[in-house]
C-alpha cells in the first residue's frame, strides 16, 4: 500500500471528483449517464453476481440510453437460448420472460430475479410502440449452452433443410454422449480417450453460413438464431476441450466467444449496452489477470472501438448479496463483509458519498488518475461467496483508473430478490467454473 500521506491525498481527489448520485429509483439517476450516449458501446460491470443495487443502477442507466441516445442491443453474460427467452417477452412474442426452462440452472438468481422483471417490462413497454427494426432486443453472450444450442440448430435445420438436419444430427453424434456433462468430455479429449470434434461442429456451422441468403430468405431472425447457437456449440466444444490445459486459455476462449458474439450485435451500426461482471468488463490488462495472460471483453472491446467503447465498473462496501457457499448449493442471503483496508473500495469509502460516479477520463481526472497510479487490492464476488477466505478467494490486484473508465459506488447494498424456480434441470451450471 502506498505510505498514508499519498492515499490521503487519493481519498481527497476522490472525494472531490466522485459526483454523489440520487437512488436508481430517482428519475435523475439516469441522466447522470448522459456523458455517455456518444459511445458506441457502454460496458456496466458489476462487483457480484447477486446485488440488487448493481441490477437496478444498470436498468436506470440502460433504460435512458436507449429512450434517450438510440441504444437497441442489451448484451447480457448469459447463455443465449436463455436470454432469448427474454428478448421474445421484449418484442411482444411471448408473455413471460421466464418459462420454466428458462435459467433453471444453477445459479438461478443470477437473471431470474425480481429486478430483471422490472427491466424487461419496462423495456417490454418502450417497445410497444415502436418498429420492429426500432425495437430493443436483449442477447446472451455466454458460452455454457451447449445441450439446448444443439437442439436448436437442429429444430431449424429439420424445418428448412431436414438433409442438412440429418446430417448435422450425425455430426453432433461426436458430442451426444457427452452433452449433458460437457466437462467429461475436454476431460477424454484431454487423456486421449476421445478424438475432438472440432472439425465435425466446425462443419456444421460453415454449412449454415455458406448457405445464409437461401435460409435467411424466408425468416432472417430464425437464421440468425440458428447461426448464433451453432457458433455457441462451436465455442463450447473448444471451451470444455480447454478447461483442462488450464483456467486461463479456458477463460480467454470464453471471453472471446463472449466478444466475438458482441462484435455481430454491432456489425450493422447498433449501439448497445453490455451487462457483466467487473472482471469481463473492465481492461483485463490493468489487472492481476492480465500479467498471468488472461484478456476479456473490456480488453477486447478497447483494443477494437477505443473511446467508442465505455466501461464502467461498479464497487460496495458491505450489504447483503445473494450466493451460495459452494457449487450447486441453495441460494443464501449472506452479509458481505466490509472492504479491505488496501483496496480501492477502501477510497470510496473514505470519500464518504452513500452512492457516487467517478468519471476517471479527461483532463478533469488527470491529477486523480495520475494519484491512483498504484495498484491496489480489489473484490470480486461471483455466485459463489467464501467470506472466511475472502483475502484469497475475492481479492485480486489491479489500477482502477487504468482498468475502467468510471466507476459507480455503492457504499451498502442488498441482495436481489430471487424469482421461483421449477426443479433444477441437468446441465452445466451458468459461469462454470470460476463463478464470474
Amino acid at each position: 500500500m502506498p505510505p498514508s500521506a499519498d492515499r490521503d491525498r487519493l481519498v481527497e481527489l476522490l472525494r472531490r471528483n466522485a459526483e454523489p448520485l440520487p437512488p436508481p429509483e430517482e428519475a435523475g439517476f439516469g441522466a447522470c449517464f448522459d456523458r455517455f450516449g456518444e459511445a458506441r458501446i457502454v460496458l456496466l460491470g458489476e462487483a457480484t453476481h447477486g446485488t440488487a443495487e448493481f441490477y437496478r443502477a444498470r436498468a436506470a442507466i440502460t433504460q435512458h440510453l436507449v429512450e434517450h441516445h438510440g441504444f437497441r442491443i442489451v448484451a447480457i453474460e448469459a447463455d443465449w437460448p436463455d436470454a432469448a427467452h427474454l428478448d421474445r417477452f421484449l418484442v411482444h412474442r411471448s408473455e413471460t420472460p421466464f418459462p420454466g426452462d428458462a435459467f433453471a440452472r444453477f445459479p438461478t438468481w443470477m437473471w431470474r430475479n425480481a429486478e430483471i422483471l422490472s427491466f424487461v417490462t419496462h423495456l417490454r413497454a418502450l417497445n410497444a410502440d415502436r418498429d420492429w427494426d426500432a425495437r430493443v432486443r436483449l442477447r446472451g453472450l455466454d458460452v455454457y449452452s451447449l445441450e439446448a444450442s444443439m437442439e436448436a440448430v437442429l429444430r431449424y435445420l429439420d424445418a428448412v433443410d431436414p438433409a442438412a438436419a440429418r446430417q448435422a444430427r450425425d455430426r453432433y453424434g461426436c458430442l451426444s454422449p457427452w452433452h449433458a456433462t460437457p466437462e467429461r468430455y475436454g476431460r477424454e479429449v484431454m487423456f486421449g480417450a476421445k478424438h475432438p470434434c472440432e472439425p465435425a461442429v466446425t462443419g456444421i456451422l460453415q454449412d449454415l453460413l455458406e448457405k445464409r441468403l437461401t435460409y435467411a430468405a424466408e425468416d432472417p431472425e430464425a437464421y440468425l438464431d440458428a447461426a448464433q447457437n451453432a457458433r455457441i456449440v462451436r465455442a463450447a466444444e473448444q471451451y470444455y476441450r480447454t478447461m483442462y490445459r488450464g483456467s486461463v486459455e479456458s477463460w480467454n476462449v470464453r471471453d472471446r466467444h463472449m466478444f466475438e458474439t458482441l462484435q455481430n450485435l454491432v456489425a450493422q451500426g447498433a449501439k448497445a449496452v453490455v451487462w457483466a461482471h467487473n472482471s469481463h468488463v473492465g481492461n483485463a490488462a490493468a489487472t492481476a489477470m492480465g500479467r498471468e495472460g488472461e484478456f476479456n471483453i473490456g480488453e477486447l472491446a478497447k483494443t477494437a472501438y477505443g473511446d467508442a467503447a465505455v466501461l464502467i465498473g461498479f464497487g460496495t462496501d458491505r450489504g447483503t448479496v445473494a450466493a451460495a457457499d459452494d457449487w450447486d448449493e441453495p441460494m443464501q442471503c449472506m452479509r458481505v463483509r466490509p472492504v479491505r483496508a488496501d483496496s480501492h473500495e477502501a477510497l470510496f469509502r473514505a470519500a464518504g458519498h452513500a452512492r457516487s460516479l467517478t468519471d476517471l477520463r479527461g483532463p478533469r481526472a488527470r491529477e486523480l488518475r495520475e494519484a491512483w497510479a498504484h495498484p491496489y487490492l480489489e473484490r470480486a464476488i461471483g455466485v459463489v461467496y467464501r467470506p472466511d477466505t475472502e483475502r484469497t478467494s475475492h481479492y485480486f490486484e489491479a489500477v482502477l483508473p487504468e482498468q475502467f473508465d468510471a466507476f459507480v459506488w455503492f457504499a451498502e447494498t442488498s441482495a436481489v430478490t430471487p424469482l421461483s424456480v421449477p426443479e433444477t434441470q441437468p446441465g452445466e451450471s451458468e459461469t462454470y467454473p470460476t463463478g464470474l
